[in-house]
């Protein structure tokens, strides 16, 4: 039989023991709570400490043929860097052992009651400060709050010009109709103000076409607005350049977005675009999470209250989430949709994990696979179902049970 050893991790160090829960060997940490707390972030990020790798070396010299360790990411260290098996059993009836004897182990360490239980409590509370700064450093959190900053800019976008176009609109009614666009609307207002400075050459200067110019000035000069004064229009002007700050902010926005993702989220960014790939990252809480959930789930990303009511009322589920805003996805017929979300819902989610635990770059394929799965629905499905008639059964007068 060869010699077993199975190594456990606690706040004051790695111990070591036989099959016989016998301790063979213990590497303490330095009795400082805040160098402990580093050495356990270490074990969780990292999957090794240089106790660890010490504890191990000598059990290796000594004999030892296996090691069993309650964490994955302490075996792929240890078998990287040691000519051993070694095998995960979580727990191990050795960790079982000096989680129900703590204050015995920590005395046969060299620790008093008080000298353990102080140690925990500070070591503890430094370890979860530790997590909360690694947790709030995450890139994608930064590019999620970003997407989440640049949804609520649009409200507040929309909220603004459409005060702007309804007060400007008692001096100058019919600019309504003639600008849809929101971002040109603004700029006028902004930068002519009264309707009588309104010509063909200041229009032209500001970046319109002869034509639209020609068709605005015209409506300006046979307006049946209201006069106002310079006055009256100084607070309509100051609402309108800050809506054209809320533009390029959000330009702004969208282009950081844009940076973030290829940093965090290549394959996603590639597969998406930057935009709906950080929305997706938002809903999920962020790209771990993401990764973690089935393709399915991620169909339906931000149609959670449609899927629970469904669940409810025993209605249809929806089709797709977010992904709806994925133009081979709303392009399509209604009929081909559920189909094209749930496939690049699977994309997404092989993307996501790529993105998360090995940074390769495979979006190019996914691609590639994607569109020739589209092509394929658009082929199958090319005519809507024929839906069936509900047949009528009429009941016999006389006929009874």
């Amino acid at each position: 039989m060869r010699l077993r050893a199975y190594v456990v991790d606690t706040v004051l160090g790695v111990l070591a023991y036989d099959d016989d829960l016998n301790l063979i060997g213990a590497e303490t940490y330095p009795r400082d709570a805040g160098v402990i707390a580093k050495k356990l972030l270490s074990l969780e990020q990292e999957g090794y400490t240089g106790e660890l790798m010490s504890l191990c070396r000598k059990l290796v010299d000594s004999g030892y043929k296996e090691i069993v360790v309650e964490h994955e990411g302490e075996a792929r260290a240890i078998s990287e860097n040691f000519p051993v098996h070694v095998r995960v059993e979580a727990p191990s009836k050795a960790g079982r052992f000096v989680r129900a004897n703590v204050i015995a182990v920590a005395k046969s360490l060299g620790f008093s009651d008080e000298e353990y239980l102080r140690i925990l409590h500070e070591a503890s509370m430094d370890a979860v400060r530790d997590r909360i700064k690694v947790e709030a450093a995450r890139r994608d959190r930064f590019v999620a709050q970003a997407v989440e900053a640049l949804d609520e800019l649009d409200k507040n976008i929309n909220i603004t010009v459409s005060r702007v176009r309804e007060w400007y609109g008692l001096h100058f009614p019919e600019l309504d109709d003639l600008l849809p666009e929101h971002r040109d609307y603004v700029r006028l207002v902004y930068e002519l103000g009264s309707r009588r400075k309104i010509d063909v050459k200041a229009l032209t200067r500001i970046g319109f076409s002869e034509g639209k110019a020609k068709q605005i000035a015209d409506a300006a000069a046979k307006s049946m607005g209201a006069e106002v004064s310079e006055a009256d229009l100084d607070p309509i002007r100051k609402l309108a350049k800050l809506a054209i700050d809320m533009y390029d902010l959000r330009k702004y926005f969208e282009a950081y977005i844009s940076d973030t993702m290829q940093e965090v989220a290549p394959n996603i960014r590639e597969l998406v675009g930057p935009l709906l790939g950080a929305r997706l990252i938002a809903l999920a809480g962020g790209l771990e999470n993401l990764a973690k959930k089935p393709a399915s789930t991620i169909q339906v990303l931000g149609a959670e209250k449609a899927l629970f009511r469904a669940l409810r009322t025993g209605g249809k589920p929806p089709k797709h989430g977010v992904i709806f805003q994925y133009p081979e996805v709303h392009r399509s017929p209604k009929w081909q949709r559920g189909k094209i979300a749930r496939a690049l819902a699977a994309k997404l989610s092989i993307a996501a994990r790529v993105d998360a635990f090995t940074g390769e770059f495979i979006a190019d394929q996914l691609k590639r696979d994607f569109e020739e799965r589209v092509a394929e629905i658009k082929q199958k499905y090319a005519k809507p179902p024929v839906k069936k008639k509900k047949e009528k059964v009429a009941k016999k007068a006389g006929d009874k049970k």
